[in-house]
């Protein structure tokens, strides 16, 4: 049970230190904290806009902050760079010119896994209606996180539309599709977990109703269409264990859609270290590759 705790306290501290202030101009990037993009049970639902003031390159990446489907609120703060520290996961993803979105759901345990869902789809329709004024590129969007928040990010690649024209809510009339993902140990089929006996004390968001298990789990989800899809697991991980990143790329082979599956030799749930490091940087090189600047369509003088 300790075991669990720390897990959910470690992924809940990285996204915990990225809500920052705003700077200069002169510095690397500005922040524009807590755009509402909806609200429910009285309660507004936000994401912080970080954006690189040197060479932007009008692609956007998603990072659902999420641990064990919590999603944490924390005062604004100012990164510090001293020029020896190395970068950390965020400031790697923004220094490579990516306008990032750290996009919160409503929490555990007053919502459950499929309210978290609806409301993460919500955040991507928010972020594309406004794309002209986040200078970005509504068809470069990629979206990553870790565990539940990997769970997140693949039920956004998997289970997006191009939006109802005749939706009711005029926010779902805009497409809710990512371009690239990348889902660090991922739970991929929510029907093993959904109420189970032990697993629902520690994480309530899955208690809700069995019936309603297959339309969160993305493995369930996957197409042809799906987007490229990166996929990092450590071998000994406990609580979600390796099989939910090989079936889902399994099914992704299956389907013809691309994905990677990178297996750290040793890990549990969370890499440190150099494994750390080559997560991170398999992360961006990933959105670097799946997310390319157009061509520009040169004309004769």
């Amino acid at each position: 049970m300790n075991k669990l705790r720390n897990v959910i306290v470690l992924l809940l501290l990285l996204p915990a230190t990225t809500a920052i202030t705003s700077v200069s101009a002169e510095d690397w990037r500005t922040v524009r904290p807590d755009v509402i993009y909806s609200h429910k049970a009285g309660l507004a639902l936000t994401y912080d806009v970080v954006r690189p003031t040197r060479n932007p390159n009008g692609a956007a990446v998603l990072f659902m902050v999420s641990g064990g489907w919590v999603s944490i609120w924390a005062p604004p703060e100012t990164i510090v760079r001293p020029e020896q520290r190395n970068l950390n996961l965020f400031e790697k993803i923004v220094e490579r010119g990516y306008t990032l979105f750290l996009v919160r759901h409503g929490s555990s345990p007053w919502f459950k896994v499929p309210e978290a869902v609806a409301d993460v789809r919500l955040a991507i329709r928010h972020i594309r209606r406004h794309a002209a004024e986040y200078q970005i590129d509504p068809e470069r969007i990629g979206v990553c996180g870790g565990s539940a928040g990997g769970h997140l990010a693949l039920a956004l690649g998997t289970m997006g539309d191009d939006g109802d024209p005749d939706a009711a809510v005029d926010l779902e009339k805009t497409s809710s599709r990512v371009q690239a993902v990348v889902a660090w140990f991922p739970p991929t089929d929510l029907r093993v977990y959904v109420n189970h006996e032990t697993l629902s004390k520690s994480f309530p968001a899955l208690v809700f109703p069995d019936d309603q298990a297959p339309d969160v789990s993305p493995l369930l989800s996957v197409s042809r269409r799906t987007p490229p899809t990166l996929l990092v697991h450590g071998d000994k991980d406990e609580l979600v264990p390796l099989f939910h990143s090989e079936k889902f790329h399994e099914a992704m082979q299956k389907a013809s859609a691309k994905c990677e599956l990178i297996i750290m030799k040793g890990a549990a749930h969370g890499f440190s270290g150099e494994q750390g490091q080559q997560a991170e940087k398999a992360l961006v090189d990933w959105f670097d590759t799946h997310l390319p600047a157009k061509a520009t369509l040169q004309t004769s003088p």
